[in-house]
């Protein structure tokens, strides 16, 4: 019998068959589909005819289909809806994928003609395009250690094995500890919070299987219950619980991996040359060395902290007329800060999510993709792989485009945050495919689901990532989409918030879930008055991970990773009323792979270029001004990883931008 995952997709859009694989297939695909792989580029690689770009680049191009099949359908699952059985296969799988990748970037003969074609480039009648794939395949292959002989070549096929199962490890504790840990609520307990806590917290009682309304680790419950619930006991016992992920001292206990991880990356680097990890891996970025991302964010964290000293005192003195003494904790400023909004905003997050309900989020975000780039949005009745995701076919002019899939609901066998990822990628060789693209979010679940203003920023965010990978237009798929610079990536996604804070929007979209009336719009103006609110935290906590990570990397790997965050944060003074957005033992970004590691600083590096991008269509006048969007679209969100990150900016924009833009929209420029 044929291996589902392995047949032809006779599905629409050749959708993955989720309804006919089951998890004893993904083990003899992935062998199949390695194997098939392998031999592929054996044939490239034992080619007797002389290296050209066509029969080495535009080869390696043309291979490993039947791979990427298996890999997608299954990080897909893995990520966002897991279970005992692909935990197991997860920890089984990195280290033979990351055995069969160092395998083809350590293959002599095969670097070699790779190298035989770079030589020749000059003489080459390459197109911009090809030309970029060429120099990208040279690069990598000697910064994966192609270049490398005798011990060092084993010794770097060995650390990027035991680093793929330390990441995979890593990423199962934090999903083990945020799956297992609940507090359940007595009735009483729920006194003052909104309606939509009380539904979401009964939600996840059922979820576990408790008697009652429970509060869990997802961000879209604990969250609300630290900004609204009274009782500060409980409030600490949630915010202990939500910090200590990670750090629990038993087997899901992630310090030991993440003091590993990084002494791994640093040999991996020396024995590439560099001094250090971070000197390496931001080679390729915008930022190119660390001393220029530390300059930025220092630059953010001097009017950041003043910011968040002069909130802490206003917080502390409410606290303490609440007959409150001692000082501010990080488990009550959420709560303070929530009730100072109210009190200066007059704007109560209680009554506010009923006007953000998620499929109007939803249509909004279609919305402003339609009036910016002319896509439309028809819903599809597919199988997915889990009942609560939906699927969209894209189209523009009525052409195809693209497939979208949300999946927005928190649940247990999910990962926490958001994230959006391509399940096929654009491209146009070897043959024209569409893309498949997924967002993933951690929202609440209600009748109907009710978002808070930064749930509804996540799903902006998340679906700026979308756009890039539905209107890339490139023809290879190793520069499509969201292949670009670290620290250019996130420049769509964070340039796309911008869009739901647009007056126009929101009077449309945001509409109430009992009564269907727009939001009046004394409401709607508070809310965008409101939007820089408790800036300095949220700067501060995301500011200080950034820091923490770039010193991880930036010098010798720390034997006690904990003990140099603590030292990092001492240095620069954090407020002891604010954690970091993300500490080490749950640091996923830098330690379930090396995606953001020495790179988390790279949200901020886009911010200071979508704020000045979205100005460029604030000096139109229009939010949705033709032109912008046309250049937008053609400079930066069709052109995939084709030209240097650096090069598409200029060509939007004109020049680059400098920190001011970011501060101002922060709310954080000096008076």
């Amino acid at each position: 019998m044929t291996n589902p995952i392995l047949a032809d997709w006779q599905t629409p859009f050749e959708i993955a068959p989720f309804a006919d694989i089951k998890d004893d297939d993904f083990a003899p695909a992935l062998e199949q589909a390695l194997a098939a792989h392998k031999a592929e580029i054996e044939v490239i690689r034992d080619n007797a005819d002389a290296p050209t770009f066509a029969n080495t680049i535009e080869a390696e191009e043309a291979v490993g289909e039947a791979l990427n099949k298996v890999l997608s359908v299954f990080f897909t699952v893995a990520g966002a809806d897991s279970n005992p059985k692909r935990e197991e296969l997860q920890r089984a799988f990195s280290p033979l994928i990351a055995a069969h990748f160092a395998e083809i970037s350590s293959d002599k003969i095969l670097f070699n003609r790779v190298k035989a074609v770079w030589d020749q480039r000059d003489a080459l009648d390459l197109t911009p395009e090809q030309d970029r794939i060429l120099m990208l395949a040279y690069r990598n292959f000697v910064r994966s250690g192609g270049a490398l002989e005798g011990n060092d070549e084993v010794r770097m096929k060995e650390i990027k094995g035991r680093l793929a199962t330390l990441g995979t490890s890593f990423t199962q504790n934090l999903l083990a500890d945020e799956r297992d840990w609940f507090m359940e609520l007595s009735e009483d307990d729920l006194e003052s919070l909104p309606q939509f806590a009380i539904e979401a917290a009964r939600a996840a009682g059922a979820e576990k299987g408790a008697a009652g309304p429970v509060v869990t680790l997802s961000r879209s419950i604990i969250v609300p219950f630290l900004q609204f619930s009274p009782r500060r006991d409980l409030r600490e016992i949630a915010y202990h619980a939500w910090a200590a992920r990670g750090a629990n001292g038993a087997e899901t206990d992630n310090r030991a991996i993440a003091a590993e991880i990084l002494a791994l990356r640093e040999e991996r680097a020396k024995l590439l040359g560099y001094a250090n990890f971070a000197d390496y891996k931001l080679e390729t970025e915008m930022a190119k060395e660390p001393a220029k991302v530390r300059e930025l964010l220092m630059a953010v964290w001097g009017p950041a902290k003043a910011q968040a000293d002069a909130d802490a005192d206003v917080l502390t003195a409410m606290m303490q007329s609440d007959g409150v003494n001692g000082p501010l904790a990080a488990w009550d400023w959420r709560y303070y800060a929530e009730k100072r909004r109210k009190a200066e905003h007059d704007l109560d997050e209680a009554e506010l999510k009923p006007y953000l309900q998620l499929d109007r989020m939803i249509e909004a975000s279609f919305d402003c993709a339609n009036r910016l780039f002319g896509l439309e949005f028809s819903p599809l009745d597919i199988p997915l792989y889990h009942e609560d995701c939906r699927a969209w076919d894209v189209t523009r002019n009525g052409k195809h485009i693209a497939v979208f899939i949300g999946d927005y609901f928190a649940r247990g066998s999910k990962r926490s945050g958001a994230w959006c990822s391509a399940m096929r990628a654009q491209a146009k060789f070897p043959k024209v495919q569409s893309p498949i693209v997924i967002n993933v979010c951690n929202f609440a679940k209600g009748d109907p689901a009710l978002l808070s203003y930064d749930d509804a920023r996540t799903l902006f965010h998340e679906f700026g990532h979308a756009l890039h990978q539905m209107l890339s237009d490139v023809t290879y798929e190793s520069i499509s989409g969201t292949s670009v610079a670290r620290d250019f990536v996130e420049l769509p996604s964070q340039l796309y918030e911008h869009w739901l804070e647009v007056p126009e929007v929101l009077a449309k979209f945001a509409t109430h879930a009992e009564t269907g009336e727009t939001m009046p719009n004394a409401m709607l103006d508070k809310v965008l008055k409101a939007a820089n609110f408790d800036m300095g935290f949220q700067t501060v906590e995301y500011v200080a991970s950034a820091l923490v990570d770039l010193a991880f990397h930036d010098g010798d790997a720390p034997a006690d990773p904990m003990a140099k965050q603590a030292e990092v944060l001492s240095e620069i003074g954090m407020p002891d009323a604010i954690g970091m957005r993300h500490a080490t033992p749950h640091f996923a970004h830098v330690f379930a792979g090396d995606g953001y590691s020495s790179g988390y600083y790279s949200y901020m590096w886009s911010e200071v270029m979508d704020a000045d991008a979205f100005s460029a269509f604030e000096e139109t006048g229009d939010a949705f001004d033709p032109e912008r969007a046309q250049a937008l679209e053609e400079h930066i969100l069709s052109t995939g990883g084709s030209q240097d990150a650096e090069a598409l900016f200029l060509a939007f924009r004109g020049r680059l931008p400098g920190v001011e833009a970011l501060l101002k929209g922060r709310g954080l420029t000096p008076a």
